[in-house]
């Protein structure tokens, strides 16, 4: 950012609840469908149809609210928004506005600027308020033809789906603040379950109103919106993008208006799209066929006992227990399978630290290789924990192991079985090891005179010829030793 000027951010993420069925009807929330297959007269807005609002929607909202420190008001009432959008049958969505669901929260989350690379410069812990996470519907989807680009078709099999929409302060002062925040809300509500998370198919978006202002002045300046940004990375870019064209804007004598603009990413920039409403423009008022939602302190407390442990509570956990730092307990912790996995391989294991580095390593580099995720991996974690036993209790070698890692991706079978298969168990018998070493010695004459000579680089060599020799099951904390003695006596 431009020295002189600070930048004021606020964020609204529309995640979508995990729920079989819609919000106000029994129409399927199963995304793929053929266009306009998940449809009935409640989401189609036809004459006539009431809403009846889903339980379990309200159940995982509960959830989420929690989850993120908000207070749950015992009523909140649901309104109609009113506009006009070939994608909006009804003419309105039904939503919530003056009593809200849940507000009143805040959470502290790790945030860290990022080098040109894209890693972390110094992560620290932040305070950033949520003002309201409140319930409403979908819209549908305007689908336009790239072949024609005269005529647009309007797909309702997401009108009607369940949203939790999460509105915070304007506390983020930069595009990796708000990165790392959306990150966070989505890792917290796949924790919980309540949401999975997936931005691609537009089960999380996020709107973000960026103003900017001189340094030091308290006035806030005109916001612009970013509105449906369906990716972390292009939601940062686009701020960043938002926050030079404002200062640019500004420092050439132009004014900012406030507007609803969109990001393009093949261009990497913004475009406007609308002049932005206020919530006069929505005209709201209450919905007359739906009651005040109303829930009790008991009901509040069930849901309570019901969550997981969350994602920033257990990264902390991780670094205090089993002793890792801040990027590690970080990336352990990105998903809740990924950090019951690496718990149990870890209690299976009698080794954290050996866990940790075998799966920060070796293992997310072959899932990244195979475009898997953890639930998809071959190797149980408590397989993954056998493996490192058998390394530490010198029954195969680091080197083997490796070895005996990449049959078990391939194959799920168990480390023992792979080792007691190929015959893999380790040569640690120094009699055995040091007729080996005798025999690599007297094989290699000249670089023997070399190493006396003063090039004790050569070691490495040695090692590497009685290794060779051993087909790779020679104890090699063994093979130092003894070659050390033959050598330098």
């Amino acid at each position: 950012m431009k020295e002189g000027w600070e930048a004021v951010i606020g964020l609204e993420v529309h995640a979508q609840l995990n729920t079989d069925s819609k919000i106000f009807c029994a129409c399927s929330t199963q995304f793929g469908q053929e266009p306009n297959e998940n449809t009935c007269p409640v989401c189609l807005g036809l004459p006539g149809a009431l809403p009846v609002l889903n339980r379990e929607a309200v159940s995982n909202a509960g959830k989420a609210a929690l989850a993120l420190n908000l207070h749950i008001n015992e009523e909140s009432i649901f309104a109609r928004k009113n506009y006009f959008y070939p994608d909006l049958p009804k003419g309105y969505q039904i939503s919530q506005y003056d009593k809200p669901f849940s507000e009143h929260g805040a959470v502290e989350i790790l945030t860290s600027e990022r080098d040109e690379g894209g890693r972390p410069t110094e992560w620290q812990l932040k305070r950033f308020r949520i003002t309201r996470a409140h319930i409403e519907e979908d819209a549908g989807k305007s689908v336009h033809d790239l072949g024609d680009p005269s005529k647009s078709h309007v797909n309702l099999n997401r009108a009607g789906t369940p949203l939790l929409e999460i509105v915070s302060e304007p506390d983020f002062r930069t595009s990796w603040e708000a990165y790392d925040y959306v990150g966070f809300l989505r890792r917290t509500l796949q924790y919980i379950g309540v949401c999975d998370g997936n931005m691609e198919e537009g089960n999380l978006r996020c709107d973000a109103n960026v103003s900017v202002r001189p340094a030091g002045q308290e006035k806030l300046g005109t916001r612009a919106e970013i509105k449906n940004v369906n990716s972390l990375r292009f939601l940062q870019k686009a701020i960043d993008y938002e926050i030079d064209r404002q200062i640019s804007l500004i420092e050439a004598g132009g004014v900012i208006v406030q507007e609803t603009r969109l990001w393009n990413e093949k261009e990497g920039k913004t475009y406007t799209m609308r002049s932005k409403e206020d919530a006069h423009d929505y005209r709201y008022f209450p919905e007359p066929d739906l009651p005040p939602l109303e829930v009790s302190s008991e009901w509040v407390e069930t849901l309570k006992a019901e969550l997981p442990e969350l994602p920033e509570a257990r990264r902390q956990r991780f670094m205090r227990e089993y002793e890792l730092n801040a990027d590690e307990a970080f990336t352990l912790t990105g998903e809740r399978a990924l950090a019951e996995y690496f718990e149990t391989a870890a209690n299976a294991a009698q080794n954290h630290r050996a866990a940790a580095n075998w799966i920060l390593s070796e293992l997310l580099r072959e899932l990244k290789n195979a475009e898997i995720d953890i639930s998809a991996c071959k190797i149980s974690a408590a397989d993954l924990g056998g493996l490192i036993r058998l390394i530490d209790d010198k029954t195969i070698s680091g080197k083997i192991a490796k070895d005996v890692f990449a049959d078990m991706f391939a194959t799920g079978k168990a480390p023992g079985d792979i080792v007691k298969e190929k015959g893999l168990v380790q040569i640690t018998d120094t009699g055995a090891i040091e007729k080996i070493v005798d025999e690599v010695i007297a094989a290699n004459p000249k670089p023997v005179e070399n190493y006396r000579a003063g090039k004790t680089a050569l070691m490495g060599f040695f090692v590497g010829q009685v290794l060779k020799a051993s087909g790779g099951k020679a104890n090699p904390a063994a093979v130092n030793e003894i070659l050390k003695q033959k050598l330098d006596g």
